[in-house]
């Protein structure tokens, strides 16, 4: 700066220091390179090119001046190596624009290109016009040297944009980078200067070259402790004030250049180029703008008609598709159905596991309801975890499409290393024909909900169709039922996870069967045996119902435990029932849901049949923990059973919703008293009366009373002074197991001794 030691001192010093910080510069940003990942490694890879080209042409520099004693003439591969850096820098730039900001990078730089035309025709009647008059004859060389200036001024223009769209913390070492750069641009405009007036170079400008490299470096420095070299995204910010960066110099270079073009000479024909360069970087930057701002549209208008977690239709979409759907029904007679799905415990999952794992499971629902959907129908999430299918008329039919959709969910939802197994509650509503009733979109919607919250109800799995009947049926009790059953039903991760090892048992036939006897308290005979399941768990041990029945109703898998107990208990009962010897009947439980199932009756007179065995051999036992959901269709099943010679009872009698509307309505054989109502007989006067006056109801009517959980001999001498026909429970026998069973009625057993008490 002082000059001291004289101009060869100077210029050593110079040239050694401006190779020093070049090179800290390129090492601090190789480091950084190292360290990122994604494309921020891209990105500092190249600017740590860019940095590499610059060292170079400062090591060459150094070479031909303190050794060669020279300096290059023209335009030399040092050129080059320099010119590296800003266009290096500038891909850099872009390659590092936040993704929202840039269509194909292609906006920091015609900013760029903005900015060094505006700033072109500004400096022409300043510096430019007298260095082109230098340089007459000479392109190569003028071109060489306004190169520099134009290159950097692209560069500090993209830098200024790009790092503008970042908000702090992310922005610190990008700022500090690019006031490197913009000094590293000014030092080679004021190069320009020092050349227009006659000189070469000026040992000062290498001051303001190493300041620039200093600051890279700190930049560079700073960002190793940033958030984003680990691969945090950016967070982006629209500032509106950095709209106008490129175009303020325009305030300035319209007026000079339309000054200077209005007394036109030959020799102002570069400022007519980059007039004519200025003009068509803007008119492109601000078609890239009405681009963005189009795609910008069509992204809007996507998210207001798809749901933004899973990706399928909302319900605005839906609505209008399904209006849609119902006007071509008008016009042609389509068919259309509506499928309302639920998912059952679905918010067992959100506070067991968490939301973030419900979001995932629900992205992962979608995604299999989409692959078995058709492309013609339409998938909609309507929020929380209710999802709906609009299904038009196509080669596969409504409940086709539905059963399918049901059967999806039988697989596994892989998350996290988990199984997960979950099921849905359906419902599913067709719009009669045209000439049948007139319907609405709204009207059909509403119904398949409310087959879906029936079936919620139900709680046995596969798809609820929409009757008539069901208008009976409040909309809001079946609302508040559900939510009502999903609060009881909290379960922990453990029960999740019980759920997947209980539905492969169902499915690998693991579920046995123990028997209890029951006794008849007129000639302590057997007269029968009821079926009550057991789980051998491998790690729990044998747990009973009560253990592990809850998830089967609340993940609709009471069918197939239905099925597979009927099945186990007709091919046990093949070992003992003997026609004139041991006509011992097996009870089944079936749950008061099934009822509502009219092929019920065929399936279970089939296996009796398959078996070898008569209708008499089996009887079914309906608990009433829940309401029958339609007494008109159970009446019907249960007729139908007992005309082909099944015995009916109900099961559990005075624990849950069973009401005298049952023993009147429904054509019954047994009435089993619940061991609740039982067990206070001996100590209540009023429980006395009433379980008296039960009996005396069920005889009235024809109906054989049967009490379970009789645990003593008083309760049972009681029982028997009120008349009541059979009991069942431990003071008789404790369940035993068929081959036991077997062995007993073998020794003659069945028909006239009492079981004694067993451990």
């Amino acid at each position: 700066m002082f000059s001291w030691g004289g101009p060869v001192v100077t210029d050593t010093v110079s040239d050694v220091g401006s190779l020093a910080f070049a090179g800290l510069a390129f090492t601090c940003a190789l480091t950084v390179a190292k360290k990122a990942q994604g494309r921020l490694r891209l990105a500092w890879s190249l600017f740590a090119f860019g940095l590499f080209g610059w060292l170079i042409g400062d090591a060459a520099w150094l070479v031909y001046r303190l050794v060669l004693r020279t300096e290059p003439a023209g335009f030399s591969f040092i050129d080059v190596a320099y010119l590296m850096f800003p266009i290096a820098t500038g891909v850099a730039w872009s390659v590092n624009a936040p993704r929202e900001r840039r269509p194909l990078a292609l906006r920091p730089l015609l900013d760029g290109l903005i900015v060094a035309s505006a700033l072109f025709l500004v400096l022409w009647p300043l510096i430019l016009h007298r260095l082109f008059e230098q340089n007459a004859g000479n392109e190569a060389q003028l071109a060489l040297a306004l190169a520099y200036p134009i290159a950097d001024l692209v560069m500090v223009t993209m830098a200024l944009v790009v790092t503008a769209a970042v908000r702090a913390p992310y922005r610190g070492s990008m700022v500090t980078v690019t006031f490197g750069l913009i000094i590293v641009a000014i030092t080679d405009c004021a190069l320009v200067y020092v050349q227009s007036i006659g000189e070469r170079t000026n040992p000062l400008l290498a001051i303001g070259w190493a300041a620039g490299m200093l600051l890279v470096a700190a930049g560079a420095l700073r960002e190793l402790h940033t958030p984003r070299l680990a691969g945090v995204t950016a967070a982006v910010t629209r500032r509106r004030q950095l709209f106008w960066l490129p175009y303020a110099p325009l305030v300035f270079a319209i007026p000079v250049s339309v000054t200077a073009l209005w007394e036109f000479t030959p020799g102002d024909r570069p400022l007519l180029v980059a007039g004519v360069l200025l003009i068509s970087a803007a008119l492109i930057r601000q078609l890239t703008i009405l681009l963005e701002n189009r795609a910008l549209l069509d992204v809007v208008a996507e998210q207001a008609l798809t749901d933004p977690l899973t990706g399928v239709a909302n319900r605005l979409l839906f609505s209008d598709r399904l209006d849609h759907a119902m006007l071509l029904r008008q016009r042609d007679d389509r068919k259309v159905s509506v499928l309302s799905l639920d998912l059952d415990d679905f918010k067992m999952v959100n506070d067991s596991l968490g939301h973030s794992y419900g979001d995932a499971l629900l992205r992962h629902i979608a995604d299999r309801l989409t692959s078995v959907v058709p492309a013609g129908d339409t998938v909609a999430r309507l929020g929380g975890d209710e999802f709906a299918v609009l299904i038009e008329d196509g080669p596969v039919s409504a409940a086709e499409l539905a059963q399918r959709i049901v059967e999806a969910f039988d697989k596994p939802f892989y998350l996290e290393g988990d199984d997960l197994f979950i099921h849905p509650s359906v419902g599913l509503a067709t719009a009669p024909p045209i000439d049948d009733e007139e319907i609405t979109a709204d009207e059909l919607f509403k119904r398949a909900d409310l087959a879906m919250y029936t079936a919620k109800r139900a709680g046995i799995g596969g798809v609820q169709t929409f009757t008539a009947d069901m208008r009976l049926v409040d909309r809001a009790e079946l609302r508040t039922a559900a939510s009502n059953g999903g609060k009881r039903r909290r379960t922990t991760v453990s029960g999740i996870q019980l759920l997947g090892q209980l539905r492969r048992a169902i499915d690998d036939a693991e579920l046995s069967l123990v028997y209890q006897p029951k006794i008849s308290l007129s000639s302590g005979g057997i007269v029968g045996v009821e079926a009550l399941i057991r789980w051998p768990h491998p790690e729990l041990g044998v747990l009973t119902p009560n253990q592990f029945l809850p998830l089967v109703r609340q993940n609709g898998l009471m069918g197939a435990v239905t099925d597979l107990v009927l099945d186990r208990a007709v091919a046990d009962a093949t070992t003992w029932f003997q026609p004139g010897t041991c006509e011992m009947p097996v009870a089944i439980n079936l749950f008061a849901p099934s009822l509502d199932d009219l092929a019920l009756p065929d399936r279970i007179l089939a296996a009796v049949s398959d078996a070898g065995l008569p209708p008499t051999a089996l009887s079914v036992e309906i608990t009433e923990h829940l309401l029958v959901a339609n007494i008109r269709r159970a009446s019907t099943v249960i007729d139908r059973l007992r005309a082909n010679g099944l015995r009916v009872a109900i099961d559990d009698y005075g624990s849950g919703y069973a009401t005298m509307s049952y023993l009147r309505d429904l054509r019954i054989d047994e009435l089993k008293l619940d061991r609740q109502f039982i067990a206070p007989v001996l100590r209540s006067q009023r429980a006395a009366a009433i379980v008296q006056s039960v009996i005396d109801l069920a005889h009235t009517l024809g109906i054989v009373c049967v009490a379970e959980g009789v645990e003593d001999e008083a309760t049972a001498d009681r029982l028997r002074d009120y008349g009541c026909d059979v009991a069942q429970g431990h003071y008789f026998s404790r369940p035993i197991t068929a081959d036991a069973l077997r062995d007993r009625c073998q020794v003659g057993m069945s028909n006239s001794a009492i079981f004694p008490i067993t451990d």
